[in-house]
């Protein structure tokens, strides 16, 4: 079973969540951008992966046009551990971070699709999985900076069924607002997004700790200061979360060595796809850290996490869901909340192709 075709196609969709759409770094995001990544065997099995792409969707599409598919077409797609290893060694290169990584992640989602597919199996069982049938979710927030709404979308969430809410603010007032709206049975975490210098770090962590903190995620910048993330977890004795931008397993070996995270933060289209995630669990399983995917996604990146996750045998994790409302899904309603948890697809391979109606009226 070779790979015959690699095609790609861009889904944006519009999205409101309760805020003001506010440009911040590229450019105002209105809509949810997806990059999907369609292989063809010879056999005619049909595989679905996603790359991560939001504001760099031209650059990862000619990476897997111009640099991965002339290597994979005629490839094994069986072999899929062995694929991921040469299109790395061969693209290293071309950098072993960033966009080649999310181009290939994009493809070996795809394959393992594929693979379930081929035998009649859905991902998490292929990958050996007990079976759960739901998982337990988090509301992610999207950035206000206005306390009242963070409060009120905090609320929201809770009365939705989830019990613990993230929220992606750098201010005291969101955060104590937050806190205040769900009093302290709710959990509340804080992602950053790196803004901070290691001294300015420290400052702040201590000025949120008040707040009981689940985590507070990639505090510092850059991302990569593992040994500064550490320091920070030791000293303040918050929690700590980390990896949606670390890419391969490599990067994490580095993160758990120092010390630096409670919460393994793995992105399935950023790291390498399922191939090299799995290698991040059993690094995380070992370093007693625990397991939370970074999961904003909502195309075949966010299906292969919620089967990851089942198929996952440590204890602890959560699904990450961000706390937006979309005009259509590729998936119906497999990307709603249950309860404050997902249902895990029963389906061959990821469970569900994308609805070909959505692929024709969102496409870009």
């Amino acid at each position: 079973m070779k790979i015959a075709r690699i095609d790609t196609h861009s889904v944006k969709v519009p999205y409101t969540f309760g805020g003001d759409h506010k440009g911040e770094g590229l450019r105002t995001w209105t809509t949810n951008n997806i990059l999907l990544v369609r292989v063809e065997t010879d056999n005619g099995i049909v595989g679905w992966g996603e790359a991560f792409c939001y504001a760099c969707t031209d650059a990862v599409r000619a990476a897997i046009h111009n640099m991965i598919a002339p290597i994979a077409i005629g490839q094994d797609a069986r072999d899929i551990a062995r694929l991921s290893y040469d299109l790395q060694q061969k693209l290293h290169l071309f950098g072993r971070y960033g966009i080649t990584i999310f181009a290939l992640s994009g493809l070996d989602i795809a394959l393992w699709d594929i693979a379930g597919k081929a035998a009649g199996l859905p991902l998490h069982r292929l990958l050996g999985g007990a079976g759960r049938d739901k998982l337990p979710a988090y509301a992610s927030l999207l950035k206000y900076r206005d306390p009242e709404k963070v409060a009120a979308r905090t609320k929201l969430a809770v009365d939705e069924g989830y019990r613990h809410v993230k929220l992606h603010e750098t201010e005291e007032p969101e955060v104590k607002a937050a806190r205040l709206a769900v009093g302290n049975d709710i959990a509340i975490m804080v992602d950053t997004n790196c803004p901070w210098t290691p001294e300015q770090a420290r400052h702040m962590t201590l000025k949120l700790r008040q707040y009981d903190l689940y985590w507070l995620e990639e505090p510092i910048f850059p991302p990569e200061d593992f040994t500064a993330i550490a320091r920070l977890r030791e000293g303040t004795g918050v929690p700590m979360a980390a990896g949606e931008n670390n890419c391969t397993s490599f990067q994490f070996r580095d993160m758990f060595a120092a010390g630096a995270v409670d919460y393994a933060q793995p992105s399935v289209t950023k790291v390498g796809g399922v191939t090299e995630f799995l290698k991040v669990a059993n690094l995380a399983d070992a370093a007693g850290v625990t397991l939370m995917p970074h999961s904003p996604y909502f195309g075949p990146g966010f299906l292969a996490t919620l089967h990851l996750l089942a198929a996952h045998g440590g204890p602890g994790g959560m699904i990450e869901r961000y706390h937006l409302d979309l005009e259509a899904s590729l998936y119906g309603e497999l990307v709603m909340p249950v309860d404050g948890g997902f249902v895990v697809p029963t389906g061959p391979g990821l469970g569900r192709d994308p609805d070909p109606d959505v692929l024709k009226t969102f496409g870009a």
